[in-house]
């Protein structure tokens, strides 16, 4: 399987700080990371008539460019990076699958109305650190 590519909004500090966590625990380095302000990620949301300014949802792309790409959304999504990382985060992963996906999105949904004032925003896309700047494909 390619790299699955993590889509974030690069200015949101609850979206970084996940950004941050995944680096931290991915230690196959399997994930790669684009903002969704980026032009790949309108390329590839608008290959899935996704909507590129919803920036309130995390996505990951699935076989990126090849014919069976495929996205993933919300609480699919942050389950799907979970359950690739390193730890207690897989079997983490495989517990929060099990409730029903309304429950799960409506969650999702509630922290990223409120994201910006809980965790704030920067102005501009962090840059990662210089040793993961390769995995960042929008850059």
């Amino acid at each position: 399987m390619p790299h699955p590519i993590l889509l974030y909004d690069g200015v949101c500090g609850l979206c970084n700080r996940l950004v941050q966590f995944i680096l931290r625990h991915d230690s196959n380095a399997i994930f790669r990371f684009a903002s969704l302000q980026s032009p790949l990620a309108a390329r590839t949301l608008a290959r899935h008539s996704a909507n590129a300014s919803d920036l309130d949802t995390v996505y990951v792309v699935l076989n990126y460019e090849l014919p069976d790409e495929s996205l993933l959304s919300r609480s699919d999504a942050i389950l799907f990076a979970l359950s690739q990382l390193e730890g207690p985060w897989r079997p983490a992963a495989s517990l929060l699958q099990l409730l029903p996906k309304f429950l799960r999105n409506a969650a999702y949904n509630s922290i990223a109305r409120h994201r910006y004032r809980l965790f704030g925003r920067s102005e501009t896309c962090i840059l990662p650190p210089d040793e993961d700047q390769n995995r960042f494909l929008d850059l």
